[in-house]
């Protein structure tokens, strides 16, 4: 297990994002309100966290729909997973969206998505007039069958 010093702050009376068990990848968001969100069917809303993080360089933080609540209520994200680049400073916020049939409400200190902090990769382009073919070649959705 790889673990790298982050600085965070955290403007909520709510603890810091952790690992809830040991083999975890990601770390529960919780929301940061003054008063519920109801999400209608259909709704989307941004759900602040009230936590800004300081990732070092060659890393991202992905926010990620929680499973429990796309199971259970049809919550998810919008832009699963959301990318927070290293040099982002601002508060985290969490695009969730209400797929299921019933209202929903986002209560203070709910825990609404994860947090998974990965390493990255940048690429060198290298243009090229034509690519190495394979045996997929260019076959794309759907192209292998059910």
């Amino acid at each position: 297990m790889h673990r790298i010093p982050v600085r965070i702050t955290n403007r909520t009376k709510h603890p810091l994002p952790s690992y809830q068990t040991a083999g975890s990848a990601g770390m529960d968001l919780r929301a940061a309100l003054d008063e519920p969100v109801i999400l209608e069917p259909g709704e989307r809303r941004l759900i602040p966290t009230g936590i800004a993080i300081a990732l070092p360089e060659g890393y991202e933080a992905q926010v990620r729909p929680r499973s429990g609540l796309a199971y259970k209520y049809g919550i998810g994200m919008v832009n699963a997973p959301g990318t927070i680049d290293a040099d982002y400073r601002g508060e985290i916020g969490v695009l969730l969206i209400n797929h299921g049939q019933e209202a929903f409400k986002v209560a203070d200190g709910e825990r609404v998505a994860q947090l998974v902090v990965v390493p990255i990769t940048q690429v060198d382009w290298e243009l090229a007039g034509s690519l190495e073919s394979t045996a997929r070649g260019a076959g794309g959705f759907g192209h292998t069958g059910r």
